[in-house]
């Protein structure tokens, strides 16, 4: 079982988010909270695989609550989608270096949404689509001409063409699927990659693979 805590302060989104996804046999909502420091306090009480983390909250927001749980090495295999109705840049760089592993805006497909539990729990990193774009946007515009493809140089071959894939947005098994690798292959090259370049989550390999030039090399390919 996945199990899942939900922080928003509109009851409404919670109870709608709380039967959509008891719904799934195998997700499991192990509590609800409405502000920030209520979400902190939930969450290293139940200690839960997943969060969605509305950001506007009082008494502490969610980018406030993720920093908190991000920072406590108790709660290292708890994964943080922050769920928003704003979808604007600098809401979108501070869940990043708060530590989110996901970004996804309320108006979002309720299969997305399952999909985004699965994803985070199963520890790939996932932006909605749009998100995504401006976020590499935003990178990109503060590129020179020439990228800085001096992190490169500790990769392999196969590990670049993985992080370009990576900054592409695709899971483990889709990278597997591109490159005909099994999922496992795939999640050992982004392991390495990781901890090669000292990147936190997938999320910064995204940004990475963007400063470095590989993302639009592979749109390109």
């Amino acid at each position: 079982m996945i199990r899942v805590a939900i922080a928003d302060d509109q009851q409404l989104i919670r109870a709608g988010f709380r039967s959509l996804l008891e719904a799934e046999p195998d997700l499991e909502i192990v509590g609800e909270a409405g502000t920030g420091s209520d979400a902190v306090s939930l969450v290293t009480r139940e200690r839960p695989d997943v969060v969605l983390m509305d950001i506007r909250m009082p008494d502490g927001d969610g980018l406030w609550a993720t920093e908190q749980i991000v920072a406590n090495p108790t709660l290292a295999d708890t994964h943080i989608v922050i769920v928003t109705t704003f979808e604007l840049d600098e809401y979108v760089a501070r869940a990043i270096r708060a530590g989110a592993s996901g970004f996804l805006v309320k108006d979002t497909e309720p299969v997305e949404l399952i999909r985004a539990v699965h994803v985070v729990a199963g520890g790939d990193a996932l932006l909605s689509p749009g998100v995504t774009k401006r976020l590499l946007e935003r990178v990109a515009a503060t590129l020179g001409e020439a990228p800085d493809t001096r992190q490169l140089s500790v990769l392999t071959e196969r590990e670049r063409e993985v992080l370009g894939l990576v900054g592409l947005g695709l899971t483990n098994d889709e990278i597997g699927r591109r490159l005909y690798l099994s999922p496992l292959t795939a999640k050992t090259h982004v392991s390495r990659i990781m901890a090669k370049l000292a990147a936190r989550d997938r999320v910064q390999l995204v940004v990475v693979a963007y400063e470095t030039g590989l993302v639009r090399a592979a749109y390109t390919d």
